[in-house]
């Protein structure tokens, strides 16, 4: 979408005569369906006059188009300013101009990123750069006009208030500056000759006109590296029960229409294969030309994927192939050909920073979407907000008159010890009643620890050895280094172990970094991934004591949002609050415990609990 377009000479007519902004902020209440927020107002009126007087009296052709505030398909960025004509031989060219405002900026360690003075307070932001460039590369990967005609997109940035270059072109960004150059405030005359080396001939906005129009797909460049990746890598390749549902998938998105839609409802336990599933059929469906997007709740499951289809491309390339649960509010309807739900049972009502946004996320993955598929284990519901159950997805797939196909995956690839330590663990975790009353014949390296350093000496050998191993926790400790990072989060001082969470530099990539072994990481930057060995420290807030399992919400750190609202629950409803509460935190550690392939190591913060952990186990190692 196209907030305001024109020739130049009209542009700079409504410049000269001091109308650029109100002209603006009116076509944007008319195409955007709202007004304009006062800082972008504001923003029209400061920076399009600057950009007016570049194009004056300059040799660029009257005829060619100007577009503002072009919004970026299946997503909420717009980019700014947008030039368009021919170049000498005659191909369709575009130069995006990114406007930025900033008078003062200094350069970081960080990638791609500045800091300046932004919304009353200095923030980390983008580098305009790169943000010129992404925005771009999205239009070259995505815009089939562009990738048909062989557009030539040149994007570059204009600081009109900055007098000094030295922070902005600072030699670390080098990479970006390549990409998009940076004219700053005294440039005009350079940023007026760039435009003018491209855009040779007018084209009255054709060009603008197709790119608005231009079918929205996953470009053959972009489809061929994804698949390349795919393509003999064991970690996806598909067994069994995972080829019979990403087929079933295949063909329900070759039959789903806006006025049929069909949903996909797949039930699995961990290690069962789900995000293999979801993964190859991102990747497939965009191969075959759909708009297609992997979606969750948390975004660490996100990252990594991410991290692991970028290969050698920046990420920024494929982030429109992957999105939050809580984008979808925003989506038109049967926007999307098919949105893959990993990780379904984590999504919420509400979406947003402040739970303000949205309605219901099921209700509008479905109605963003011709197919939705939905991986669920319901077993995996870990704070209260968790809406996503079978019954929730099947309720708005008949309120859309959706077609629902149910199927599952059955058996445990993922962990040695297949469905019997599963079973075990659902026993011992008391969540349910199962014959699983020992590890006995169970091909599972379980282990129970005296002490933490044990347990972390053991996590570090066996990454050592080439499998990866990673430390986790309840969230029972305050997060309290990142505020002073020479603090430890987590400490025992009795076995002089002290260790911090990993929510600082590594993030949600924390599993797949290298040296994180060294952080503990938590059920937010975990769930949904799979580790060698995982290393499990049992909080305060379960115990085992006298053979019973005891939950304690009011042991989980201030930090922690998942019993969030627990106390008001307790007191409306005590009953259901102590029942979800201990639903949650039993579902924690059982997802936890399920993060290794291989094995899983665990101490217990209780004695009695850890005691009691050893004997059920029936290992019969003194550790």
């Amino acid at each position: 979408m196209i907030v305001y377009s024109a020739t130049k000479s009209q542009f700079c007519e409504t410049v000269r005569e001091n109308k650029i902004g109100p002209v603006i902020q009116n076509a944007f209440r008319q195409n955007m369906g709202y007004a304009p927020s006062a800082s972008e107002a504001q923003a029209f009126q400061n920076s399009l006059p600057y950009v007016g007087n570049i194009l004056a009296g300059s040799g660029i052709p009257d005829d060619v188009g100007v577009a503002i505030e072009y919004r970026i398909p299946q997503s909420a960025k717009r980019i700014d300013f947008i030039i368009t004509g021919l170049n000498e031989d005659q191909t369709p060219i575009a130069v995006i101009i990114e406007l930025k405002q900033w008078t003062d900026l200094e350069s970081t360690t960080m990638d791609a990123i500045v800091r300046t003075w932004v919304g009353g307070k200095e923030r980390d932001v983008l580098h305009p750069s790169y943000q010129a460039w992404s925005y771009t590369q999205f239009m070259r990967d995505f815009n089939e006009y562009v990738e048909a005609h062989n557009v030539g997109l040149h994007p570059c940035a204009y600081l009109h208030n900055c007098q000094s270059s030295a922070e902005i072109r600072n030699g670390f960004y080098w990479e970006h500056l390549g990409r998009a150059p940076v004219f700053i405030a005294h440039e005009a005359s350079e940023l007026r000759a760039f435009i003018e080396r491209h855009v040779k001939v007018g084209d009255r906005g054709n060009l603008l006109y197709q790119l608005d129009k231009g079918k929205i797909r996953p470009s053959k460049g972009l489809t061929d590296h994804l698949s390349s990746l795919l393509s003999g890598n064991q970690e996806f390749t598909l067994i069994d029960e995972q080829k019979l549902i990403f087929e079933a998938a295949i063909n329900l998105s070759a039959m789903a229409t806006l006025k049929k839609k069909r949903v996909l409802i797949v039930e699995g336990g961990p290690g069962t294969g789900k995000s293999v599933v979801a993964i190859n059929l991102l990747v497939e469906l965009s191969k075959r030309g759909k708009i297609v997007q992997y979606t969750t709740k948390n975004s660490a499951p996100r990252e990594v994927f991410k991290s692991k289809l970028a290969g050698n491309l920046k990420k920024t390339r494929i982030d429109n192939l992957f999105k939050n649960s809580g984008f979808y509010h925003e989506c038109a309807k049967g926007e999307v050909d098919a949105i893959v739900v990993d990780e379904a049972h984590r999504l919420t009502k509400k979406s947003g920073m402040f739970k303000n946004l949205g309605e219901n996320q099921v209700m509008e993955i479905i109605d963003a979407a011709k197919l939705s598929v939905f991986f669920v284990d319901e077993n995996q519901k870990v704070t209260l907000n968790d809406i996503g159950t079978v019954d929730e997805i099947s309720r708005w797939a008949d309120h859309f008159g959706a077609e629902v196909t149910q199927m599952e995956l059955p058996s445990q690839f993922r962990c040695n010890g297949e469905d019997g330590y599963i079973a075990w663990l659902d026993h011992t975790l008391q969540l349910k009643q199962t014959a699983n009353t020992t590890l006995d014949g169970i091909n599972y390296d379980f282990r129970v620890f005296s002490n933490p350093m044990e347990l972390r000496d053991a996590i570090f050998a066996k990454n050592n050895e080439g499998k990866r191993s990673r430390l986790v926790a309840g969230y029972c400790w305050d997060w309290v280094s990142k505020k002073d990072p020479k603090l430890m989060d987590i400490r025992f001082p009795d076995y002089q172990f002290g260790m911090q969470w990993n929510l600082s530099d590594d993030g949600n990539l924390w599993l797949v970094k290298q040296g994180s072994e060294n952080q503990i990481g938590c059920i937010h930057t975990c769930q949904g991934l799979e580790l060698d060995y995982v290393g499990v420290i049992i909080g305060p807030d379960f115990k085992l004591q006298n053979g019973k399992a005891v939950t304690n919400p009011g042991a989980r750190s201030k930090n922690d949002s998942s019993v969030k609202g627990i106390k008001r629950m307790m007191e409306e409803d005590p009953m259901n609050a102590i029942k979800q509460a201990d639903l949650i935190i039993k579902n924690t550690y059982r997802t936890l415990m399920t993060r290794g392939m291989k094995g899983c190591y665990v101490w217990a913060v209780d004695e009695e609990t850890n005691l009691t952990l050893r004997e059920i186990a029936m290992r019969g190692e003194v550790l």
